[in-house]
């Protein structure tokens, strides 16, 4: 018999487009998300001189903003330095318990030192919640030379019905979106035919909103506001959390999907669409997630 200590093996990691991270529990996946987010916030202020980062309510992340608060190992985040986003918002009043940017702000902004503006909530009760924080990102990130204006780092999740953000299955903002960006494809197409545009010719974006509203049927009450996934997949670096068993079968599935995912597959499972157009793409799973 052996006296030494028995080493838990991980499980396969599960074939997803970019790069995966698996850990044996939530609490080490932790760990591995917090150590590169510190490298990759410090790389950004070095290379930009600020950092844009969007961060996603729900109960997953909070042992991650957790962990940058009371663990030292991450005292050199630089949040003086930083930009904090929202990637969706519940249209509901900040002091609800139901807010995103409530228990992001209680974690973070309130311990972080990060100035007060450089803090970007979504105003989300306002009727024009998505076009204002539309232009604040622009306006925002104008300051950066063309090319570096997007966000550095962004953390989702995907529900057990694989939405991301606030873009559910078949939800109106969702489908919006998908309607523009296959007119879009249909532009650039039609602009390839000889003759049909002088060379060098890009049609005008029919759409490409980077804030949407989205209610109504297949939202979960109450309504939202989220970032889409044009501006999502427009990010420097992407980073999916998935924990947990009740999360297996989907990630199944979105193992099974094909790597040229049609738009009415992305309409049922959301998470689909995250593939980003010149950035990185990093999923984090904790075994109880990963598919037998």
């Amino acid at each position: 018999m052996s006296d030494g200590y028995e080493i838990e093996s991980l499980p396969p990691a599960p074939g997803l487009t970019g790069s995966v991270v698996v850990r044996a529990s939530a609490d080490e996946l932790v760990d591995a998300i917090a150590a590169d987010f510190l490298v990759h916030a410090i790389n950004c202020i070095r290379t930009f001189g600020d950092f844009h980062v969007a961060l996603s309510g729900g109960s997953t992340p909070i042992p991650f903003y957790q962990r940058l608060m009371y663990d030292p190992s991450y005292r050199a985040i630089p949040w003086q330095r930083a930009h904090l986003w929202i990637v969706d918002e519940r249209r509901v009043p900040f002091d609800d318990d139901r807010s995103n940017f409530r228990s992001i702000s209680e974690i973070i902004v309130d311990h972080s030192g990060i100035p007060s503006e450089q803090v970007h909530p979504i105003f989300a009760q306002a009727p024009d919640a998505d076009t204002a924080y539309e232009a604040l990102l622009r306006e925002t990130l104008g300051w950066r030379e063309p090319g570096h204006d997007r966000l550095d780092y962004v953390l989702l999740g995907m529900g057990s019905d694989g939405h991301t953000a606030s873009l559910f299955p078949n939800s109106g903002a969702l489908k919006e979106e998908l309607r523009e960006m296959q007119l879009r494809n249909q532009q650039l197409s039609g602009a390839r035919v000889e003759g049909s545009a002088k060379k060098g010719d890009v049609p005008k974006d029919p759409g490409g909103r980077l804030v949407r509203i989205n209610s109504g049927e297949n939202v979960t009450p109450p309504d939202r506001v989220t970032m889409t996934l044009r501006l999502l997949n427009a990010s420097r670096f992407i980073a999916v959390m998935v924990t947990g068993k009740s999360k297996r079968e989907m990630l199944k599935k979105v193992v099974a999907a094909p790597k040229l995912v049609p738009p009415e597959l992305i309409e049922e499972i959301p998470i689909l669409g995250i593939r980003p157009l010149a950035g990185e793409l990093r999923w984090y799973v904790d075994s109880e997630a990963c598919p037998e």
